[in-house]
């Protein structure tokens, strides 16, 4: 079997690209995580301000419920997190075959 010099390119090429869209992936899902993460303290925020800056009848409910939909959405974020974590981990054995098979040519 010839190996060529645009093989070996394509190959590395390939690798590379791979790799990177990996890493782009990766930052992509903390990025969502960070996310979640902030808008789970706005609203913790929200519950521990709203007694004290507004005169609301039920103000204690409001402030349970900004307390349940940060609590709900920080749940959230992280169970988006690690799901997507292991989706990511599955799919990096698809870039090591292309590795094996590029280092079998060389």
């Amino acid at each position: 079997m010839e190996n060529t010099d645009s093989t070996s390119k394509v190959n590395k090429d390939l690798i590379l690209r791979e790799n990177l869209a990996l890493q782009r992936t990766i930052l992509a899902n903390q990025t969502t995580f960070l996310s979640f993460l902030r808008t789970s303290m706005y609203f913790l925020v929200a519950g521990l301000s709203i007694k004290n800056l507004l005169e609301v009848e039920g103000a204690l409910i409001y402030q349970v419920l900004f307390y349940f939909i940060s609590a709900s959405i920080l749940i959230l974020g992280i169970f988006n997190y690690l799901r997507q974590n292991k989706k990511i981990d599955e799919s990096r054995v698809h870039i090591g075959n292309f590795k094996t098979d590029y280092q079998k040519q060389s």
